[in-house]
């Protein structure tokens, strides 16, 4: 599809939910499921980066799904380890920079040398931005936020009178435009903890695709309907 007449987000979130579910009507086992699910990732992510939307969050892994059987977890480590090492090759090339919201606690040092070689080598690019949150909640970013802040505060850096919605962007785990726009596959209707200071007036889209079947079709449908919005961000 042509955007060149479209409104594009400036920050597309996405989500990447049923998986799992996506596995299992099909008889075959999750960890197949994610496999799937990062095969797509892969083919989605290039054709958002040729269609000129500069940047991306995805929802990888929360901090809630080390809750899930280990080995699961552990097939999703070995994944994430191979994505960041092979699959995003295409990603460097095309000039996007790499960069990724979370805690560390709990990832595996062979995950965390994967994912600082990645934003090392993709640093410089200017061509787009990837923010991959990996053991990542919004309620634990915004108390990592308010910590800083609080370490600023006691080394006499600033004054609480100077703590500003400026001064809580530049702590949070990124310095990202606002999100526009977040879809969120497989039909649950929430937002699960995602970037919740950043989408403070972002339009959400919920299509009941599961994330392996979301492919640039279904991108197209979920843009057209982000243009039929009218974003007022509290106007009338």
């Amino acid at each position: 599809m042509d955007y060149t007449n479209l409104v594009l987000p400036k920050h597309l979130g996405i989500i990447m939910d049923g998986n799992g579910r996506w596995a299992t009507e099909k008889q075959l086992t999750r960890s197949q499921g994610h496999k799937a699910g990062a095969k797509n990732l892969k083919r989605l992510l290039t054709y958002i980066y040729d269609k000129k939307i500069p940047c991306v969050s995805i929802y990888a892994f929360s901090t809630e799904n080390f809750k899930r059987d280990k080995k699961e977890v552990d097939y999703l480590m070995k994944l994430f380890i191979t994505i960041f090492q092979k699959e995003f090759l295409s990603l460097k090339e095309k000039g996007v920079k790499v960069v990724f919201s979370g805690r560390k606690e709990n990832i595996p040092k062979d995950v965390l040398n994967a994912m600082e070689k990645l934003e090392q080598e993709t640093k410089d690019n200017k061509q787009g931005i990837l923010n991959i949150c990996l053991n990542y909640g919004g309620q634990y970013e915004i108390v990592d936020m308010t910590q800083k802040i609080v370490e600023q505060i006691l080394e006499g850096k600033i004054t609480k009178e100077e703590i500003t919605k400026e001064w809580i962007e530049k702590n949070l785990y990124q310095q990202l435009p606002p999100l526009d726009f977040v879809i969120h596959t497989s039909g649950e209707l929430r937002t699960s903890n995602f970037m919740i200071y950043q989408s403070a007036y972002a339009e959400y889209y919920f299509p009941k695709t599961y994330f392996p079947d979301f492919n640039e079709e279904q991108l197209d449908i979920a843009i057209l309907e982000y243009n039929k919005r009218k974003r007022r961000f509290g106007g009338n």
